[in-house]
């Protein structure tokens, strides 16, 4: 019985392969050499002015509600919570492009309320009346079926726009 020789596929090296790996001493590896600057991503844009977007919000509604950036209080349920644990919490749920960066659709909210209560939308929906009048919840509602795109302009834009806003806030306080 004759046994198959199986091929080892490591011992196959093109000819050429050696030569064409090119070593650099370290005098040659130290040059600055041009290198590709990687662009981010749509995606990552969009969660960077995200970002900015809900430091704005949080920051925003702490000066209104406590009078400090430090602390504020959650628009449904009304208790105070230090600054990390307050979220952005959208008054019509979905993250959707309309009212994703809307700043009279989205206040701080207490992770409990945001997230294991569903955001508590009548609650929600008494806090809008209250600070915008009767009827702006339903302005909402329209502004949230709407179409919107965006594009690395506009989300570059929003980073650079929210975080002028936020030293400015800082400021005044």
């Amino acid at each position: 019985m004759k046994q198959r020789k199986t091929p080892n596929k490591t011992s196959k090296v093109a000819p050429d392969a050696t030569k064409s790996k090119i070593r650099l001493s370290e005098d040659e590896s130290s040059i600055d050499r041009p290198r590709r600057v990687k662009q981010p991503s749509k995606k990552t844009v969009k969660e960077r002015a995200w970002y900015a977007f809900s430091q704005f919000i949080r920051t925003r509604d702490c000066l209104v509600t406590t009078g400090t950036p430090d602390r504020g209080k959650c628009i449904t349920c009304g208790l105070e919570f230090p600054f990390k644990q307050l979220q952005a919490g959208h008054f019509i749920a979905g993250r959707h492009n309309a009212n994703l960066f809307s700043e009279k659709g989205v206040h701080a909210q207490c992770r409990s309320c945001n997230i294991w209560k569903n955001g508590k939308p009548l609650e929600y929906r008494k806090a809008i009346i209250d600070l915008y009048g009767d009827g702006y919840d339903e302005v909402l509602e329209r502004e949230a079926k709407e179409i919107k795109k965006y594009s690395m302009e506009d989300l570059t834009n929003l980073i650079e726009y929210y975080k002028i806003e936020i030293d400015k806030l800082k400021e005044i306080q």
